[in-house]
């Protein structure tokens, strides 16, 4: 029987399979939990309906990338899916909680009438929980796990320091952004103003984030750093802060423009620029620190018969997303669309 592993770096390419599903979520999810964050604000009943009618078509199937990232983990590193989803449990469980508390709001509040506002504060909270939760794991995971013998062996709340929670609410900043930058392209007069006028106050905050956090890692002592300052990483990630800078003045330049899918574009290049950035300082680890993807990959064997169904399965996941993206495009109004 042919091997596919004899010829294909099989750990490699599923390791890179989930970064990209963790990436796309990050970008599609993100913009309609930012909608969320920016819920309450929005002004007018109708303006929160004209959000959520923006994202209504979308949002359950931006949630399949986090599946497939969470499912190809599971199968093709399941000791290292124990690892972390032991030593993030409870941020995990936050941010499922999170999840819930959206959907209920989504389909309770088209019909709702005299209680809107109670799933508008569902809605809110469950964003902002949710997106809270990423941001925690993710600085956890930069920080790094304690393992041992294939086992977690931190506690419980080894997240629960300083590092993991400022990535929290920078992440809550950065997908604000990208749910006001969403809100340009699919809305327009007053909302669309005010949109505009949030996505000048978010790049700003998220810029200031974005330094604060790079900044914190010195004062913590995480092993990422390496990764940052030693070659070849130092020589590819060199360009990077000139790129934030370049962008950053781009951007605010099209915010005061009448340009509407370009900012959104260009907050998709400054997540790019940070994830890049992620993935450098915890490569080849799939548990920073402790355990590279080929000591934590599953056989062989298992690989190439998952990566069958992945090559089958990712073009129709691909193809369906950009069907619904397609049909769903122009401007949304206040009218129920369940």
């Amino acid at each position: 029987m042919f091997n596919y592993g004899d010829v294909l770096d099989l750990p490699l390419i599923w390791g890179g399979l989930i970064a990209l599903s963790v990436f796309i979520y990050v970008l599609l999810d993100g913009f309609d939990l930012g909608c969320g964050i920016l819920f309450p604000f929005a002004g007018s009943d109708k303006n929160r309906s004209r959000m959520m009618n923006s994202i209504a078509p979308f949002w359950d199937g931006n949630e399949t990338w986090l599946v497939l990232g969470g499912g190809g983990l599971f199968a093709a590193f399941p000791v290292a899916y124990g690892i972390i989803m032991t030593g993030l449990y409870l941020p995990v469980t936050a941010m499922l909680f999170g999840l819930i508390m959206r959907g209920v709001a989504f389909e309770f509040r088209f019909k709702a009438s005299s209680r809107r506002h109670v799933w508008d504060t569902f809605f809110f909270v469950g964003s902002v929980i949710a997106t809270f939760s990423q941001g925690i794991m993710l600085g956890a995971l930069v920080q790094g796990l304690e393992a041992s013998n294939r086992l977690y062996t931190g506690g419980p709340f080894d997240w629960f320091s300083p590092f993991p929670i400022m990535c929290g609410f920078a992440l809550i900043i950065g997908y604000a952004l990208l749910g006001s930058t969403w809100l340009i392209i699919k809305t327009e007069h007053k909302l669309q103003v005010w949109a505009r006028k949030v996505s000048s106050w978010m790049l700003m905050a998220l810029v200031a984030a974005m330094i604060a956090v790079t900044v914190s890692m010195f004062f913590s002592d995480i092993d990422a750093l390496e990764g940052w300052f030693s070659f070849p990483g130092l020589l590819y990630l060199a360009p990077m802060p000139l790129i934030v800078v370049l962008l950053f003045f781009l951007m605010r330049k099209d915010l005061n423009t009448e340009r509407e899918y370009r900012p959104f574009l260009l907050t998709v290049a400054l997540f790019l620029m940070g994830y890049i950035g992620v993935c450098f300082a915890i490569f080849p680890y799939i548990v920073p620190y402790q355990m590279t993807i080929y000591e934590a990959a599953a056989a062989d064997t298992s690989l190439s018969f998952m990566l069958i169904g992945a090559v089958i399965m990712l073009p129709i996941i691909l193809s369906y997303t950009a069907f619904a993206y397609y049909t769903f495009k122009g401007k949304s109004d206040h009218n129920p669309m369940y």
